[in-house]
């Protein structure tokens, strides 16, 4: 017999640098969402085909993930300003010649691959993007803020324009993360969270901002009992489905609220439902544990970064997932309000899974970055 070969000194260090959890975390959270995603439309012709289309984004997803942890993050930096005009020119065309569906102008037609969602990588775009202006400067001033404010405002507006109110208070959370963790004086970030609040209760309080459904999902919210059948019926469908669970599930496919389709959108926005009502608490807490270790993983990567733009861009990217975690699981149980935003790594749809798991490449590679012989960059 032969004898087994040793792995060289350079793989050692690739595998002892590998951020595991974030990695495994993320494609495991795909396997559960692949089972509800089939479990939604069982008995609906029209989404029959979500899941084996799920599995499609999956691998391909997996595949970008794989590459993108190969790219040295500092490139990010140097292809931020082209990534930033060409995500605005496509949001720009999504306003003219998007596809439109339940209210909305928010997809590209790529024919029989789907649709594609600019908003998504939006988020990943800014990301990069207000990581670099960052960087460029000491921002010691308050005046200086104009410069990732007006970064922000210029796509969160388009996106508003959709209307997609979720993807643009993403966006928000992104721009707090960074700003949180790049200026140098609390009390500037402090004026800046004043000022988030001002804005918001401008918003609530006026029709300049949102859409009149946009404001009546927040006064439900309030309200649950204000429009039961209208406003307020994907919120109370939700709950029943959620407390229906109760410990252990009815069931893979016997969850009455998903089979009848109860809850709207329940591959997509609303999936949490489905795991909650078929797999009950039980199965909530696995999805819930992964997703603590995605996110333990993602903070790894901030930790591991090696310099400014580094540590902002990790930051970010951790921000955005933490933000999407916490209001789509929040949603579905009455506590936060109804936005549309997807369940990372779950949700049904090629855009979101592409762009989270580009987005887990990048933190994967900060991680492997912080030993500087592991790729081989200087």
């Amino acid at each position: 017999m032969k004898p087994k070969r040793a792995l060289s000194t350079g793989t050692k260090r690739f595998l002892r640098n590998f951020n595991w959890p974030l990695a495994i975390a993320a494609v495991a959270a795909t396997v559960i969402g692949i089972v509800c995603i089939g479990s939604a439309g069982l008995h609906n012709a029209q989404d029959a085909g979500e899941a084996h289309r799920q599995i499609f984004y999956v691998c391909l997803g997996v595949a970008l993930m794989i590459a993108v942890a190969m790219v040295d993050y500092r490139n990010w930096e140097r292809w931020a300003p082209g990534l930033y005009v060409v995500n605005l020119l496509l949001l720009l065309f999504i306003l003219r010649g998007g596809h439109s569906a339940l209210g909305a102008q928010r997809w590209i037609s790529l024919g029989p691959l789907g649709t594609f969602q600019p908003s998504e990588p939006a988020k990943l775009v800014l990301a990069i993007s207000l990581a670099s202006v960052l960087c460029r400067g000491r921002y010691d001033r308050l005046q200086d803020l104009w410069k990732p404010l007006l970064t922000v405002a210029i796509p969160a507006l388009l996106i508003l324009k959709q209307p997609d109110l979720g993807t643009a208070l993403v966006l928000l959370a992104i721009l707090s993360v960074q700003l949180f963790l790049g200026l140098p004086k609390l009390g500037d970030f402090a004026i800046y969270a004043l000022g988030v609040l001002l804005v918001a209760a401008v918003a609530i309080g006026t029709n300049a901002v949102l859409k009149p459904f946009q404001k009546a999902r927040l006064f439900v919210f309030l309200n649950p009992k204000l429009d039961p059948l209208g406003a307020g019926y994907s919120l109370n469908q939700s709950k029943i489905a959620v407390g229906s669970g109760q410990w252990f599930g009815r069931g893979l496919y016997h969850g009455t609220q998903t089979q009848l389709n109860f809850v709207p959108e329940n591959s997509t926005d609303f999936i949490f439902t489905v795991l909650a009502e078929e797999w009950g608490f039980a199965g909530a807490m696995v999805l819930l544990i992964l997703y603590a270790t995605l996110l333990y993983g993602g903070v790894r990567s901030v930790l591991a970064a090696r310099d400014r733009f580094g540590f902002l861009l990790a930051g970010g990217l951790v921000g955005m997932f933490f933000f999407h975690i916490l209001v789509n699981v929040g949603m579905t149980m009455g506590i936060m309000p109804i936005t549309g935003i997807p369940l990372p790594f779950v949700s049904f749809g090629g855009s979101a899974i592409l762009t989270g798991f580009t987005a887990v490449g990048i933190l994967l590679n900060i991680h492997l970055q912080r030993d500087r012989d592991v790729l081989g960059n200087a």
